[in-house]
């Protein structure tokens, strides 16, 4: 089986190198711009050197003409957080403000994968991933192809939170059941009400050191909210994770796993590409789980609802050339009219 990565920068090259360590699939073809051809040819060379001790993979440079028989595409072109500006920790449009120049790149992009495949799955991971994944949805629709999109959505930030809490109760985040939904950035929603260790709601193992359950609550998601940013001012880039996460996706589409995970696809209720607890299977997300969290009428589906409005007020603006100047102002009701009368 063959795996595409088009965008052989930081992640591009951090998802192929997870690819080859873990054996995920028998070739990577790397692709990108022309003039970046040495580059690409100098990452697969890199990695080639370590691949006799990996599993059995075949690593190559490739052009668009050499996805015909791809089993999964994976996208991680565009510009990165750092070059974009994308680093105000302040700043409410986050890694939105990234879209404009992410979705010129994908509008060229999209189209050549679907001219060679108009059916093989598609995982976009480039940032912001929700909007982006519409933007990709769109060209896919305007093609007439089959091709199914998703997104590394939040599967990234439910490590993190899994981790954060982990690391508070001494266990392994293994251990954790927690999901982050919504959008992969500023309004990403924390499923607390589901969150449970060993069975055991984490209501009721919060250490004593805590005044009580709001202390370790905030605590916890101010260590997941800017992770990234923190990693950037550390390296420069954040890739290593996201790069893991990618290749898990990818797995569970070719061996048809069927497995869980909350990953960015287009949900009707909302109008717009957001994570929900999805079955991960052969050609994308087989089924959306209907009993996901949050339960309706409760403060984390409100959250989630909001982060719909903020999602499709991106779009908004991406569209009609608004831009990120201003705040968002799109509330849940707004939104909900206007999935209504489209």
């Amino acid at each position: 089986m063959k795996v595409g990565v088009v965008g052989v920068g930081f992640v591009g090259t951090a998802c192929a190198k997870a690819m080859l360590l873990r054996g995920s699939c028998e070739e990577i073809v790397l692709i990108d711009l022309a003039e970046r051809e040495q580059h690409t040819k100098g990452v697969r060379n890199d990695l080639s050197h370590g691949e006799p001790l990996c599993p059995a993979t075949r690593l190559t440079v490739g052009m668009y003409q050499d996805l015909k028989d791809a089993a999964v595409v994976v996208i991680t072109a565009g510009i990165n957080e750092k070059k974009g500006e994308a680093i105000d920790r302040k700043d409410p449009w986050g890694r939105q403000r990234l879209l404009p120049r992410n979705a010129d790149i994908y509008r060229d992009v999209v189209p050549q994968i679907i001219a060679q495949s108009p059916t093989v799955p598609i995982v976009v991971v480039t940032d912001p991933p929700d909007t982006l994944a519409d933007v990709a949805r769109q060209q896919v629709i305007d093609k007439g192809a089959r091709n199914p999109i998703l997104s590394t959505g939040t599967f990234l930030d439910t490590q993190r939170f899994r981790i954060q809490i982990a690391e508070r109760l001494n266990c392994s985040a293994r251990s954790v059941d927690a999901y982050v939904l919504g959008e992969h950035g500023k309004t990403q929603v924390y499923a607390w009400s589901s969150v449970r260790v060993g069975g055991i709601p984490v209501s009721e193992l919060i250490p004593s050191r805590y005044a009580d359950a709001e202390e370790f609550r905030t605590e916890v998601e101010a260590g997941v909210i800017d992770a990234n940013i923190d990693i950037i001012d550390a390296t420069d880039a954040s890739q290593h994770g996201i790069g893991i996460v990618t290749t898990r996706i990818v797995e569970a589409i070719l061996r048809n796993e069927h497995y869980v995970a909350p990953v960015g696809t287009w949900q009707q209720e909302f109008g717009v590409t957001l994570s929900l607890p999805s079955v991960i299977g052969q050609g994308g997300v087989v089924e959306v789980l209907k009993h996901s969290p949050p339960a309706k009428q409760s403060s984390e589906y409100d959250a989630l609802r909001c982060s719909a409005a903020y999602i499709g007020e991106a779009l908004e603006r991406l569209h009609d050339g608004s831009g990120f100047d201003q705040p968002p102002s799109l509330t849940w009701p707004q939104w909900s009219a206007r999935i209504k009368r489209q």
